[in-house]
């Protein structure tokens, strides 16, 4: 269940982009968790760990779009609950 929740997430991501810029513009998020995420997703795009090696295309792709989803979902739950409810992504 919570994998379909993750993909849905990821095809919904073009309409979060302004809440991830206001995630990281607000003085309400705390440093460390700006930071976190950052590293993060700093920390894969430098190591990406595949359990599934990339060159089986459909299957490569699969354990990218887990991790990439779970920093993302990660990033909405440490957001204050003001910036969750303007975006109307309370989970």
């Amino acid at each position: 269940m919570r994998f379909f929740k993750r993909v849905k997430f990821l095809f919904q991501f073009r309409q979060s982009i302004p809440f991830f810029k206001e995630f990281y513009l607000s003085r309400e998020v705390t440093i460390a968790s700006k930071l976190i995420s950052v590293l993060l997703i700093i920390g894969y795009a430098v190591f990406p760990f595949d359990l599934i090696p990339d060159y089986l295309l459909v299957l490569g792709i699969f354990d990218d779009i887990v991790v990439i989803s779970f920093i993302l979902q990660l990033m909405v739950k440490m957001a204050p609950d003001q910036l969750k409810t303007k975006y109307n992504l309370k989970q």
